[in-house]
């Protein structure tokens, strides 16, 4: 039976963009009837001890309390140094607004899985790479990390890979840990989620639907026409 029980971590929307190729606010934006922020949320809940937007707009709050951005302006880079400066946990775990289809089951088994053996390593980033393309949006960070998105930010650097490599670097020295400490950025590889046998653990496993729309998992809603495509896809949701 998969355990339900949220992990003592924070969870953080992603959501302050300006959406300018989608010209509206993707936050807001429907999907099979519910904000884009609603899905995000909602997922987040299930795996996280408390659950953040990072926006500043007010509109949002009515879903999760929002945390705006210590430099506005700045992207995701901006939204995640403020979670990491509000946060009282010490693992944050972020999730772009524009993703809705990443499966909860795949989010709850990769925390349980790996959470455990990234803490006796001392890693203190944990990302993705899908189809040989980094996914520095959908991560797991440690407070630690938080001073180097500071820095980048008063230089006026954005990228979020090359800071993550840097953070990564600087603390494993730090804390003498072995190179593959630094940075653990992984190829998404196949996942099966462990059935629940109770009301409300539907999600705890992928569905056909689910597994046919792989290829949405990582995928980011920024135009119209991406988002009629998601449209096609609603029964890969499990939100």
């Amino acid at each position: 039976m998969a355990l339900l029980t949220p992990e003592e971590i924070g969870g953080y929307v992603l959501a302050g963009g300006k959406s300018s190729r989608m010209g509206r606010d993707k936050a807001l934006l429907e999907l099979a009837g519910k904000p884009l922020v609603h899905h995000a949320v909602t997922k987040l809940r299930r795996v996280c001890r408390d659950v953040r937007v990072l926006s500043d707009n007010p509109e949002l709050a009515d879903f999760a309390p929002i945390v705006p951005d210590l430099h506005p302006n700045c992207g995701p880079m901006g939204g995640m140094e403020a979670a990491l400066v509000h946060s009282v946990f010490d693992w944050n775990l972020f999730l772009p607004v524009d993703m809705p289809f990443l499966p909860s089951a795949f989010i709850a088994g990769w925390l349980r899985n790996w959470l455990p053996e990234e803490r006796r390593r001392g890693a203190r980033v944990r990302m993705f790479t899908v189809d040989g393309r980094p996914q520095p949006g959908f991560c797991l960070l440690h407070k630690d990390v938080a001073p180097f998105l500071s820095e980048a930010l008063e230089l006026a650097e954005f990228k979020l890979l090359p800071v993550f490599e840097a953070a990564g670097r600087e603390l494993s020295l730090r804390q003498e840990l072995l190179p593959e400490a630094r940075l653990w950025n992984v190829p998404m590889t196949d996942f099966h989620g462990t059935r629940g046998n109770s009301p409300g653990e539907d999600w705890c496993t992928t569905t056909d639907a689910q597994d046919a729309a792989k290829h949405l998992w990582f995928a980011n809603l920024n135009t119209p026409e991406e988002f009629s495509e998601a449209e096609q896809h609603l029964d890969a949701l499990d939100t």
